[in-house]
């Protein structure tokens, strides 16, 4: 098949009938839960093979019209995806001599050229590129060996190289996506986000399609040990047909603190919960002899990481949340409590937690009493006893866990609190450092008191980090991670700081939605605060800033915020039989979202009537109890509210501080708030 002018011009051209990644079952959902507009907004291809976008010269990027074509050493050409893609290339070409067509892949633009952007691990060798020799003239076809499979990129380099004058004509690429293999429709999410900001709303679906791309075909993870060059990915990952990785390009395996943001995203939006649960088992499968969890799944299986051990842990609570899947938690109980003996077994007499397996997500120090890993503790307590209370237990779990809960809040507030700066220090030593991580977690866990003065201090003193285009981690200096700012935003999010989350979203993940050289489609692992890619690069990365994943499922925590609090829907117990709505305005004049689980759809959208308030639609599934936050439009003093209608007598909302709150049961409901 002939390139021509409008197939490159074709948004990702539909080159076969949707089908499920080779001979996997296709489990997943056929169609979309929420027909709508905001569906545009998805970057997900409409068929499983899709061809380039465009394609341009390499020097000068000048677009070419009709067939393109190579003619001596070194000639080279660019195809565009126009987004994140990974799979299997083929492309078919004629040529008129002896040579080779190499081809190089990358996400950012900024390594366009004969070598691979980094994936392999190996710091001191190279992806480089795959090859088509050929000794004569002849046509032919090249299909990228699976071993191959590129997991995540957006531009493909061809070049030629001969020692003649050799000319090859590319007469058609094509990709066989790889990524949500047990899906036929790869744009049938369970999820939606819309609202009255275009840039929200790309940031949103840029978290989803992130977290798709990061669910792979579990014979497809990076091969251990790291090659020295190029690059192998088929790593066998867990059980099941799907898991959830860390990222498209690499490390794709199954990272727990990745987790602990990427699954609510991914439950709120495409609502893919089957390779969470297979990421969760494959850590049950590997739990070590003294109840330990490894940092990471297979190939990797890296060890000592407390934190991480505790992220499977909440994970754990996040997928029963989401699932009311009981039977999976029941059958990985006692080793849950296990895992709950080995980690709670370090608390010393001070009661605070002393961190020994000191691996984490990449900051400088670890270990001690690190005030975050105690405040993720803290967190794994508290979601246990759920998880106790869920499964019936009769043992005493749920008290004995809130009461050690509480007792550790009480240990991390007097020993690891700056009174004098107002946060907490990185530890409980005289320390200055005051950390991302550890502030933004103590709001949001609840480790401080979310109506307290302390968390304002806190929050405020977060926006000392910073920056133009985000919050940089004093915790690892010079870097922003989204992944952390996850956190920070959801903390701001959590005492009613609207406008301060909104602010960091738009200065972090926009930065990168609208960076010249990124994907375009995806959220980046993290960056420099100077504007430049090489996060990581003098801890742990070789300073190879090639090696960043743009494709990285812990920085979608703007998917999850959006929904979960500036909508303000929310599960509250498993599949949501009890809810929550409490919407937050900011600057925005509507707002609203939807997402399902086993008990049926859930739905709610918000929009402000000027300046005599708002309305409120809502819907859940019969059967379920439901609590909704509508804000006050005068602080101190009920609103006058309606419901399909009907006023609501007063007796029947109660004002909660800045919020006029009601109980209902599930249904259709249109709340106007009037003054």
């Amino acid at each position: 098949m002939a390139f021509s002018l409008l197939s490159f011009l074709a948004t990702l051209s539909v080159a076969s009938a949707a089908s499920c990644w080779r001979d996997t079952p296709c489990s997943g959902p056929s169609d979309t839960a929420f027909p709508g507009t905001w569906e545009s907004n998805i970057y997900a291809p409409k068929s499983r093979t899709v061809q380039p976008k465009s394609v341009v010269n390499l020097h000068g990027r000048k677009s070419i019209k009709g067939t393109p074509s190579l003619q001596g050493n070194g000639s080279a050409v660019v195809f565009d995806f126009g987004i994140e893609v990974g799979g299997i290339v083929t492309v078919k070409y004629s040529t008129s001599g002896a040579g080779s067509l190499g081809l190089a892949f990358t996400e950012a633009s900024t390594w366009i050229g004969e070598w691979s952007d980094a994936s392999n691990g190996k710091f001191a060798g190279h992806d480089g590129a795959l090859y088509a020799n050929f000794s004569e003239s002849s046509s032919g076809t090249y299909i990228m060996p699976d071993k191959s499979l590129r997991g995540g990129f957006r531009y493909m380099t061809a070049f030629l190289i001969t020692n003649g004058t050799t000319k090859v004509t590319i007469s058609d690429v094509s990709l066989e996506l790889g990524f949500q293999p047990t899906w036929s429709n790869l744009r049938a999410y369970q999820g939606y986000f819309h609202s009255s900001d275009d840039l929200l709303n790309n940031i949103w679906y840029a978290g989803a399609y992130t977290l798709q791309t990061n669910a792979v075909p579990v014979n497809t993870g990076r091969w251990v040990p790291m090659l020295a060059n190029g690059w192998a990915n088929n790593g066998t990952l867990g059980p099941g047909d799907t898991i959830i990785v860390d990222g498209a390009k690499r490390d794709r395996a199954v990272w727990p603190g990745d987790m602990g943001i990427a699954v609510p995203s991914s439950f709120v939006s495409i609502g893919d919960l089957d390779s969470v649960k297979n990421a969760l088992q494959v850590m049950y499968n590997y739990q070590n002899s003294d109840g330990s969890f490894p940092e990471a799944g297979p190939p990797l299986l890296q060890q000592n990481s407390d934190t991480y051990h505790m992220w499977t842990m909440i994970g754990t609570y996040n997928y029963m949340l989401y699932t009311n899947d009981a039977s999976f938690v029941q059958q990985n109980w006692a080793k849950y409590l296990k895992a709950m003996t080995y980690i709670y077994g370090k608390v010393q007499p001070s009661g605070l937690f002393n961190q020994t397996g000191t691996r984490d997500w990449a900051r400088w120090q670890t270990g001690f009493n690190n005030t975050e890993a105690n405040t993720i503790l803290y967190r794994t307590l508290i979601t246990g006893a759920s998880l106790a209370t869920w499964l019936n237990d009769t043992t005493g779990l749920t008290d004995t866990w809130l009461g050690r809960a509480d007792a550790l809040s009480t240990a991390i507030n007097e020993y690891c609190f700056d009174s004098s700066y107002g946060a907490f220090k990185d530890n409980a030593t005289a320390t200055t450092l005051h950390p991302q991580d550890a502030n933004s977690m103590s709001v949001l866990f609840g480790v401080v008191n979310a109506t307290s003065s302390t968390a304002q201090s806190i929050s405020s003193r977060l926006t000392k980090n910073w920056s133009p285009i985000g919050a940089v981690a004093p915790e690892l200096p010079g870097n922003i991670s989204p992944f952390i700012s996850s956190f920070e935003i959801q903390a701001h999010l959590t005492i009613g700081q609207t406008d301060r989350a909104l602010d960091l979203i738009r200065r972090s993940w926009g930065w990168y939605q609208n960076h010249p050289n990124g994907t375009g489609s995806t959220v980046i692992e993290g960056y420099l605060v100077n504007g430049t890619f090489g996060y990581r690069s003098s801890r742990g990365y070789g300073y190879d800033a090639s090696y960043v994943s743009h494709s990285h499922g812990w920085s979608s925590g703007p998917t999850s915020a959006l929904t979960e609090y500036i909508v303000g829907l929310s599960v509250t117990s498993p599949a949501g039989k009890a809810w929550t709505l409490k919407p937050q305005f900011g600057d925005l004049k509507f707002a609203e979202a939807g997402f399902t689980t086993n008990l049926g759809k859930f739905q709610a959208k918000w929009e402000l009537q000027g300046k005599s308030g708002y309305k409120v639609s809502f819907t859940a599934p019969k059967g379920t109890t439901g609590q909704v936050a509508l804000p006050v439009l005068e602080k101190g003093r009920l609103p006058i509210v309606k419901i399909n209608g009907k006023w609501v007598k007063k007796g029947s909302v109660k004002l909660q501080q800045s919020s006029a709150v009601l109980d209902v049961n599930g249904g259709t409901f249109t709340v106007v708030v009037s003054r």
